[in-house]
């Protein structure tokens, strides 16, 4: 579907002269009004109609570099443009009705930084220091100790298990909305170690139009992430423009429960979901209840819900954003711990996926 876009396409610019809408109007301007101008009358018509069709065609074409304006004229943003079209414009062979048009996004990586390690480890890591006081067993744990003494490379040493250790002990036993607003103040006040700005500004600002690019054109978007949903929904309007409902990530079983009177869900330190690699397609099925016709991921994680999601019937598309861009973000692939890309990066061309590369493609990385 990507390389016949693309044939499609040509990359061509449009030719400068004037044989737009307008000029094939007036070359086909009915016989009885011809009748009535002299060959020079006619000739002044057709030239005043041109150049203010060349005004009208300068002017659309102003509107279409607008189009993604952080996306550099790659065959990138041709591919993305091009695929859009073909399924919302109504005369196109592969037009979709809107509730066929869902488009899903990996968060860490695809939408958001994630190094040196996902943000919500970070938010994990603040927490542990948080509650601390009320648990002074934890000095005597080593995965705790490293972390209130910001060891984060020692906690990393731990591998999973430690780092579910730590989420479990700093998510659990907490209502929803006690969570959420936990988020909430985290995500307005906490900034990443490096660039020292806060972690909802190093979204990427190319992803973001991308977002309200497809929305505009009758497209649903969704997160599907192996992050948490709980850790995600409270921000995830705000900063993407996409409703907590349209979220989909690894979760902590929850409990309803009466305190009192008050019916509350409360937080279990116990996974209930895990929304990564295989997972992805599960939660797909699970929380949407369609196929996407479009995927956009980072990492060998992603890569069951970008195989997912071209694997169906009729037009669809899939790409990767490829972190090559060390000067402003990082660059990392087949050997990162944190977002590794491996086994999706050798595929794609198999798969006709689009390959992102943000040096190369992106005129600006982080949101305005």
């Amino acid at each position: 579907m990507q390389r016949r876009i693309l044939k499609a396409v040509g990359f061509n610019r449009r030719p400068s002269f004037c044989f737009s809408h307008s000029c094939l109007l007036a070359l086909f301007f009915d016989v009885q009004m011809m009748s009535r101008f002299s060959v020079r009358s006619l000739s002044l018509v057709l030239i005043v109609v041109c150049l203010a069709s060349g005004a009208s065609d300068a002017k659309g074409q102003g509107n279409e570099n607008q189009t993604l304006p952080s996306w550099r004229d790659t065959e990138t943003k041709a591919a993305i443009i091009a695929f859009v079209d073909s399924v919302s414009r109504p005369d196109s062979p592969d037009y979709l009705p809107p509730e066929q048009r869902i488009a899903v996004f990996d968060n860490d990586g695809t939408l958001w930084s994630e190094k040196p390690f996902y943000f919500q480890l970070a938010f994990a890591l603040d927490r542990v220091k948080e509650l601390a006081p009320q648990h002074p067993e934890w000095q005597d744990q080593p995965v705790f100790a490293a972390a209130i003494n910001n060891d984060v490379e020692s906690v990393l040493k731990g591998g999973e298990h430690a780092l579910l250790e730590i989420v479990m002990a700093t998510h659990g036993g907490m209502t929803t909305d006690e969570f959420e607003q936990t988020v909430k103040s985290w995500i307005e006040s906490a900034r990443h170690p490096g660039t020292k700005m806060l972690y909802k500004d190093m979204v990427y600002q190319p992803m973001v139009e991308l977002l309200q690019y497809m929305r505009r054109h009758g497209f649903q978007t969704w997160i599907v992430s192996g992050g948490g949903i709980e850790f995600m929904r409270p921000w995830a309007e705000q900063v993407y423009g996409i409703p907590p409902q349209q979220v989909v990530g690894s979760s902590i079983a929850v409990e309803y429960q009466l305190r009192q009177g008050q019916p509350l869900l409360v937080r279990l330190p116990k996974i209930d979901f895990i929304d990564d690699k295989e997972g992805k397609p599960v939660g797909i099925h699970r929380f949407i209840g369609r196929r996407p016709i479009a995927a956009f991921g980072n990492s060998d994680g992603d890569f069951q819900m970008l195989q997912w999601t071209t694997a169906g019937k009729g037009p669809r598309f899939a790409a990767i954003v490829h972190h090559t861009d060390k000067e402003r973000e990082f660059a990392y692939d087949r050997q990162s711990s944190v977002g590794r890309l491996d086994k999706a990066l050798d595929a794609a061309a198999g798969h006709g996926w689009i390959v992102i590369d943000m040096k190369a493609d992106w005129h600006t990385i982080y949101r305005k």
